[in-house]
């Protein structure tokens, strides 16, 4: 494997924007998730897109939690979606469908608590998306994803799933202890199942596309294996596919920003105890910086 290094970074390097650039032509994330067990995720996922350079952000969430988060992320749009027990009705897909015609990337997952929904929603969509439009797949989203491959691999490689081992071993139909014993094979035979980036998280997290080396990044400490640090890697990742990124390109750096966000924090805060919540302010300066 290849690690994801200083001279990686500087091989594949992030799209520009000029000083004409607008807010629509910087990128569009639609980002879908949300419970009522844990309202907040998919505003971690929103704030992680902007940082990360997205132009424009729209939260879809259940109708509760939409105008909280509106007034927590005032930069953001919201839509309210049909709630039922506290998670988003698969009903709202039709409504989502409408959503993504204006959208660049849609991240799906943070924050679903139901793997049936989210099944439900990820299969509408997917059956759905736009040629140009790229898709992040998270959490329960991921998890469910097994059945729809066929689906993902219609997307010409143009989906990122960012499952940890968990969520790995249930997509594949594994035991999670397969994926621990060597998570490269594992990233690899996702990747080509799947048509599609895996981000497999870990300590070393590896990622994996058809037709690439791939990639491990072992940086980040310990301090981000806390609630809601996947939410916000999977809006870095959304925000850099917005701004044009290519899919494997864009997964590779949200993995080192998050990361280096992470140590960044462990030395200003300490090794463990620094809160998801704070990583994204750290992702601009780490991109100039590059």
């Amino acid at each position: 494997m290849i690690p994801l290094d200083a001279a990686w970074l500087a091989a594949h390097p992030l799209p520009e924007h000029g000083d004409g650039t607008d807010k629509n032509s910087r990128g569009r994330v639609l980002a879908i998730g949300g419970s009522a067990t844990v309202p907040g995720a998919i505003g971690l996922t929103a704030e992680a897109a902007f940082r990360a350079g997205a132009g424009k952000v729209r939260i879809a969430t259940i109708a509760d939690a939409a105008i909280p988060l509106g007034v927590r992320l005032p930069e953001a749009g919201t839509v309210a979606l049909a709630t039922s027990e506290g998670e988003i009705d698969a009903s709202a897909c039709d409504m989502l469908l409408r959503e993504a015609e204006r959208a660049d990337c849609i991240v799906l997952g943070p924050g679903i608590g139901s793997r049936d929904r989210a099944a439900s929603l990820g299969k509408g969509l997917l059956r759905n998306g736009r040629e140009e439009l790229t898709i992040v797949l998270d959490a329960a989203s991921v998890a469910c994803a097994g059945d729809q491959a066929d689906l993902i691999r219609g997307h010409g490689g143009r989906v990122v799933m960012t499952p940890h081992y968990g969520e790995m071993a249930s997509c594949v139909g594994c035991d999670e202890d397969a994926v621990a014993a060597d998570p490269e094979r594992s990233a690899r035979d996702a990747a080509d199942r799947f048509g599609a980036v895996i981000v497999l998280k870990s300590s070393r997290t590896v990622i994996a596309a058809p037709g690439e080396d791939a990639v491990i990044y072992a940086g980040g400490g310990v301090g981000l294996a806390t609630g809601g640090s996947g939410d916000v890697l999977a809006g870095v990742i959304g925000g850099l596919l917005s701004r044009g990124a290519a899919p494997f390109v864009a997964a590779c750096w949200g993995v080192w920003l998050h990361g280096e966000a992470g140590a960044a924090l462990a030395g200003k805060v300490g090794r463990i105890g620094f809160l998801a919540r704070e990583l994204p302010a750290e992702i601009p300066g780490l991109m100039a910086r590059r």
